[in-house]
């Protein structure tokens, strides 16, 4: 009898969460958790899923809440997939208002954070897993007017780094995605060159690939810098 495969996507409404909803559906899991704030609708003909409304996940009893939700199978493997992020900038490090830099730290830093937190302990009662959380590209080196976004994505990859040295212990590989510009209908409407980005199936397809081969790949920011050019 061949192990269960688990799957948990926070959060299912966005852009990149939307496309990672019915991506993974898609693909070979036993079982979904999708983790959202507003309300969202899955066209599939699998029954095999639960969305679970989820409130202010900066409060750790309401990311306590959400994981008690899931349950436990100590013989299936777990795959989670954080897409939750959010973007400041145009603004200098002097020009920067507290208010949005600590929102920043928040939504980029502190809510990945608490779902490691849980999602470790939940990992070391079963068979392993793996977490992927979203980066940025720009995270690995300093820009201008964009200090508060990307200081608070190079906090998420050192968590990554960390975590996945405290989760070979407990069958836990940690990565991340780190896209360039993610395709949207909005980042269009202002990006020059289109090959700089990257549409959010691809992306889904790296993280499969990382959950894929789980037991061997860890501790990694994935680059994703946009798409090729045809020739």
């Amino acid at each position: 009898m061949k192990n269960e495969r688990i799957f948990l996507l926070f959060t299912a409404s966005g852009n990149l969460g939307k496309a990672a909803v019915d991506y993974f559906m898609r693909n070979s899991f036993d079982y979904y958790y999708f983790f959202t704030r507003e309300n969202i609708e899955i066209n599939s003909g699998k029954k095999n899923f639960e969305i679970i409304k989820v409130q202010d996940l900066t409060n750790d009893a309401n990311v306590k809440s959400a994981f008690s939700s899931v349950k436990i199978n100590k013989k299936a493997s777990y795959f989670l997939f954080n897409t939750i992020g959010g973007y400041y900038g145009g603004k200098s490090i002097a020009d920067t208002d507290y208010h949005d830099w600590l929102h920043l730290q928040n939504i980029n830093v502190n809510i990945s954070f608490l779902i490691a937190k849980h999602f470790a302990r939940l990992t070391a009662e079963v068979n392993g897993g793996s977490i992927c959380f979203t980066s940025a590209l720009s995270s690995l080196k300093p820009e201008i007017l964009k200090a508060a976004y990307n200081i608070s994505k190079n906090s998420l990859n050192f968590l990554v780094k960390t975590l996945a040295l405290e989760g070979k212990e407990i069958g836990l590989s940690v990565n991340a995605v780190a896209p360039f510009i993610i395709d949207t209908p909005s980042n269009r409407e202002w990006v020059k060159d289109i090959s700089d980005m990257i549409n959010p199936e691809a992306i889904c397809n790296v993280v499969n690939s990382l959950f894929e081969n789980y037991r061997v790949i860890s501790g990694n920011i994935i680059e994703l810098p946009g798409t090729l050019k045809e020739k």
